[in-house]
C-alpha cells in the first residue's frame, strides 16, 4: 500500500509540477524572420531571470496570428500587420490584439555573388517576381534564365513582398517556395541564376559580414532614384530604403505581468543590442510612440 500511495503521490506531483510549468511559461508562436531573434532574447532574458520560462517556435506570421486569435499562445511574432479580417475574427473570440513593435527590418533582395547586378528598382523585382522578365540579360546581366526563390503563402514576409513589390498581384508559378530565410539563402549560394528576398538578419554571418557565395542589392524607388542598401542602419530606419518594414509582436490586450516583462526586456537597450546583434535594427521614429501608449 505505501509503494502505491507513494508512486501516487509522485504522479500527483508530476502533474502539478506540469500544470505550473505550462501557467508560468510565455508561449510565442509565428514569424519565420523573427524566430532566431526572439529565441535569441529569450536566452538572454532568461540568463537574467532564471526563474522565467519561454518558448519560442516559427510557422509563419500567419500561423502565429492564428494562434494568438484562438488564444492558444501569449504573444504572435508578425513580419506583417494583422489584416481586417484577423482582427474581426479575433473580436468574435474575444481577443483584443495588441501591436507592438520590437525591431526594423530591410527586407534584402539577394542573388548569387557571381551575378553582376548591383542594383534594380522595385518595378523591376517585383516583374521578375511576377515572371514577366525571365532573363537576367533584360535588366542587364548575363544571358541567363532568372530563376526564384521565395516564402511559403503563411509567411508574413511572403505577404508583405507581394504587396510592397509585386503590387499585389501574383508571384510566378516557376517561384521556389522554401521554408523560411536560411534555405532561400542556401539556394541562392548554390544557383548563379537565382534571386531571392530575405530578412536583412539572414544575410550575415557570425562576424557580421555578408554570407559568402550572395550579393546583397541595392534597391531604388524607380529608374530616377539613387539605388540603396539596406545594410546601413539609418537607411533602413528612415525609410530611405524602399523595402523597410517593422517587426511586430501581437498580445490579447495591453501587455501585463510576465508578458509585459519580457516585451519591456525586448525594447530595453539591452533587448535592443540583442537586435543589432542579430542582425536587425532597433526601434525608431513613429514606432516607439507607438510603444510607449502600452508603458513600455
Amino acid at each position: 500500500m505505501l509503494r502505491k500511495i507513494t508512486i501516487a503521490t509522485l504522479i500527483l506531483v508530476m502533474i502539478s509540477s506540469i500544470n505550473i510549468f505550462s501557467q508560468d511559461m510565455i508561449q510565442i508562436k509565428g514569424s519565420d524572420t523573427l524566430v532566431n531573434l526572439v529565441q535569441r532574447l529569450s536566452e538572454v532574458y532568461m540568463e537574467k531571470y532564471p526563474d522565467s520560462y519561454i518558448a519560442v517556435t516559427g510557422g509563419g506570421s500567419g500561423v502565429g496570428i492564428a494562434a494568438l486569435i484562438s488564444n492558444r499562445i501569449a504573444i504572435a511574432d508578425a513580419s506583417r500587420p494583422m489584416k481586417d479580417k484577423e482582427y474581426a475574427a479575433a473580436k468574435e473570440n474575444g481577443v483584443a490584439p495588441y501591436e507592438l513593435v520590437i525591431g526594423i527590418d530591410g527586407l534584402s533582395v539577394i542573388i548569387n555573388s557571381n551575378n553582376p547586378i548591383k542594383s534594380l528598382t522595385t518595378n523591376q523585382i517585383g516583374a521578375i517576381f511576377r515572371g514577366e522578365i525571365n532573363n537576367w540579360s533584360e535588366v542587364g546581366g548575363p544571358n541567363l534564365p532568372i530563376s526564384l526563390y521565395g516564402h511559403q503563402a503563411n509567411s508574413g514576409t511572403y505577404v508583405f513582398f507581394q504587396e510592397h513589390v509585386l503590387q499585389n498581384k501574383n508571384y510566378s508559378a516557376k517561384m521556389k517556395r522554401m521554408n523560411g530565410n536560411a534555405q532561400i539563402v542556401e539556394g541562392i549560394k548554390a544557383d548563379k541564376s537565382g534571386i531571392g528576398y530575405v530578412g536583412v538578419g539572414y544575410v550575415f554571418d557570425e562576424n557580421r559580414k555578408v554570407i559568402d557565395g550572395i550579393t546583397v542589392l541595392e534597391v531604388a524607388n524607380d529608374s530616377k532614384s539613387k539605388p540603396v542598401t539596406p545594410l546601413v542602419a539609418e537607411n533602413v530606419k528612415s525609410g530611405l530604403y524602399p523595402i523597410s518594414r517593422a517587426l511586430y509582436q501581437y498580445v490579447n490586450g495591453k501587455p501585463t505581468g510576465d508578458v509585459k516583462k519580457f516585451i519591456a526586456f525586448e525594447l530595453s537597450a539591452d533587448g535592443q543590442k540583442v537586435v543589432e546583434e542579430m542582425g536587425f535594427f532597433p526601434v525608431a521614429g513613429k514606432y516607439l510612440e507607438q510603444n510607449a501608449k502600452a508603458g513600455l
